[in-house]
């Protein structure tokens, strides 16, 4: 059994990264970003445990892909780092950045080769241009650059982030307990992903697949008197509504449902579930665009959506331009992508006693292609 521990932060908010999807969350063929770095170090290593440190959100579609231990993140690198540390029990730990994604296999057992070296063990590169420190010169020979993934003896580490006081890495915060920390030769190739011109540094990224991934959604809703009706996001001229803990606009609750669906992301009652009284009498458009915010920063792009309405009464031809339009909008694709059919019950069933409506939709994704940045 190994006697190291892996954890791969990856928390942040990605703001410095200027696009709505998370960098955590770029597709490299049809593996996350975070999949294909934790991957990459299974490959190297026998790990006691492999932690990933992300948001809740994140956490819930991460398990989709992998039995790993996930944690969630803190405010700070550091908090991050503390709370995963609480699930470590080997002698040694391996902290690395999910946005350093691709890190040499050479690189990273040099790092484990070292690890009786020193209390931490550091992949550093040199400096190779005048460097100034305010308006003086100094000697570029003492100053390096640190990278991770970082080793670290785990009682120590843990020892060391028992303060106040913020450390941007590892080895900072065991140096500053007196303990000895080793440097190892680090790579030009363990570039950090921060910025978009970042992904042209990164070449064992690949493009995201061209898979078109499909989802399907049903909702049904029974009428209610003296209620305003919102379908597909337009209010109808009648004097009857749904009856709903939201404002039942069942067209935009199927669609949600498709969406969901496509990204393996659940479905609409764990997201925006009926017994929160924060929902109560919810505008579904909010919802929608709430979904397509969360659909976005996961990878995925919107490629069409297309809506079956069944229902005797009321009549929709009047209103299935003004949905589309609507719907599109909401969703930031063009309204040709965007179809909406009705039909009726042929008087059968509670559609066809007019009690109530019933939509199907379907709703295709695909990866966001950043290569096309």
């Amino acid at each position: 059994m190994s006697n190291t521990t892996l954890i791969l932060l990856g928390a942040g908010s990605s703001s410095r990264f200027k696009t709505d999807v998370k960098k955590q969350w770029l597709y490299s063929g049809e593996i996350p970003l975070w999949l294909h770095v934790t991957e990459h170090f299974e490959k190297i290593n026998d790990f006691n445990k492999i932690i990933i440190v992300s948001t809740t959100d994140e956490i819930q579609l991460m398990r989709n892909f992998a039995t790993y231990t996930y944690v969630e993140g803190g405010a700070s690198r550091q908090q991050s780092l503390t709370n995963a540390l609480k699930h470590v029990d080997t002698e040694y730990v391996l902290v690395s950045d999910i946005a350093r994604c691709c890190i040499p296999e050479e690189m990273i057992k040099r790092i484990l080769d070292a690890k009786e070296l020193g209390s931490c063990i550091v992949p550093v590169l040199p400096v190779t241009d005048t460097l100034y420190m305010n308006e003086v010169p100094i000697d570029r020979e003492d100053v390096r650059i640190i990278q991770t993934p970082q080793l670290s003896v785990t009682k120590i580490l843990k020892k060391a982030l028992e303060t106040e006081t913020l450390f941007t890495d590892d080895s900072s915060a065991i140096a500053s307990l007196g303990e000895s920390v080793h440097f190892v030769k680090g790579s030009v190739s363990a570039h950090k992903l921060t910025t978009l011109d970042d992904l042209q540094k990164l070449p064992c990224l690949e493009a995201p697949s061209n898979r078109t991934l499909t989802g399907f959604g049903i909702d049904i809703h029974p009428f209610e008197e003296n209620k305003e009706m919102w379908l597909g996001g337009v209010k109808i001229n009648v004097d009857y509504g749904f009856k709903a803990h939201s404002d039942g606009d069942v067209a935009i609750h199927a669609l949600i449902d498709a969406l969901l669906g496509a990204a393996g992301m659940g479905d609409i009652g764990e997201l925006y579930p009926d017994t929160n009284n924060h929902y109560a009498g919810a505008d579904s458009k909010e919802l929608l665009k709430d979904t397509v915010k969360r659909i976005a920063s996961f990878g995925y792009e919107i490629g069409n959506i297309d809506l079956t309405i069944m229902t005797e009464a009321p009549k929709l031809l009047p209103y299935k331009s003004e949905m589309k339009t609507t719907l599109a909008a909401l969703l930031g694709i063009r309204a040709n992508f965007v179809n909406i059919k009705a039909t009726t019950a042929e008087k059968l069933g509670f559609v066809g006693r007019k009690e109530g409506v019933t939509v199907h939709a379907v709703a295709n994704l695909t990866y966001f292609n950043w290569k096309n940045i």
